[in-house]
This record gives structure tokens, C-alpha cells and sequence, in this order.
């Protein structure tokens, strides 16, 4: 069985906004969504499909950070990331194709934070899993190995292997 990786990502620093869906990013958080696009690059993490919510602030996220990126690949805009919640979330990881290796989720706390909890298997690196408990702050990437497809991720299916706020 091949192994997929899942990049869970928290939009960066936002503005305040009468309407939250239309919130932008600030500027720093521009420079942190920048970050988070160096840091997959060299690590190696570059996705080959990305579900962003269409909240301005994380579709503006994967805009800043894809363009470190040599994919090419447009994001798949999903409003069940813009949901909120696990069970949305995970509705749209499991739609995933099998032949998908790396997938990005571009969403929103506390969604991205509780997916996090939710999917960890307890074998994974435990500096990730206290960094992620202390809090998933805006531009944090959580990193974890799937060993089923991401048809079959259920909870305590993954293991988290790194957590990182570039730029942060």
C-alpha cells in the first residue's frame, strides 16, 4: 500500500472584517503564507491537490503559498471546508482519488485543530503533538502519514509526523 501524506493548514493572519468570508489576509500573514509555500517546497511536500475553503483569507493563503510551488495545479475550492467541522471536512478528504499521494486542506480553526486530534494515532512524533495541543495558531501546517487511501481515513487512521508554522 502506498503511503499518502495529509497536510492539514490553517489560513494565515487575517483582518478583522464585517463579513468573514471576505476577511483578508494581513501582511503579515501574507509573508507567513509565503513561509508556508518555501517550507513545503524544501521539504519535499508539494501537493497534488489542494481543497481550500472559499474564505478570501485561505483561498489568498494557497495563493501566496503555491507560488513557491512548481505544480501548476489549481485548488479545488470546497465550501465544506468553509464548514467548519470535522465531519466536513473529513466528508471531503474521503472524496479524495486514490491515486492522489499528497493532499492539502487549506480551512479554518477550530476544524483544522480538532482533525488534528481527531486523526492522530499516537505514534507519531511527540514534539508535533504538543506543539499542535498548545494550540494551531494561523499558518500552522500539520504533516501526517496515511497508510490507507484517503477514502478510508477515520479517526486514529494517521500518524502526525511534523508540525510547523513557517514564518509565524
Amino acid at each position: 500500500m502506498q503511503l499518502h501524506r495529509l497536510l492539514l493548514i490553517r489560513h494565515a493572519r487575517a483582518a478583522g472584517g464585517h463579513v468573514d468570508a471576505d476577511r483578508p489576509l494581513t501582511e503579515k500573514g501574507r509573508r507567513q503564507a509565503a513561509a508556508i509555500g518555501t517550507w513545503l517546497a524544501e521539504a519535499g511536500m508539494v501537493p497534488d491537490t489542494t481543497l481550500v475553503s472559499p474564505a478570501r483569507r485561505a483561498a489568498q493563503t494557497w495563493a501566496q503559498a503555491s507560488a513557491a510551488l512548481e505544480s501548476g495545479r489549481q485548488p479545488i475550492v470546497d465550501s465544506r471546508i468553509y464548514d467548519n467541522t470535522v465531519e466536513a471536512l473529513l466528508a471531503a478528504v474521503r472524496e479524495t482519488s486514490e491515486d492522489v499521494r499528497i493532499l492539502a486542506v487549506v480551512g479554518h480553526n477550530p476544524s483544522v485543530a480538532e482533525l488534528v486530534s481527531t486523526l492522530d494515532d499516537g505514534r507519531g512524533d511527540p514534539v508535533a503533538r504538543r506543539a499542535v495541543e498548545a494550540g494551531f495558531p494561523a499558518g500552522g501546517v500539520a504533516v501526517f502519514d496515511v497508510a490507507a487511501p484517503f477514502a478510508a481515513v477515520i479517526e486514529g487512521s494517521a500518524t502526525l509526523t511534523d508540525f510547523q508554522v513557517p514564518g509565524g
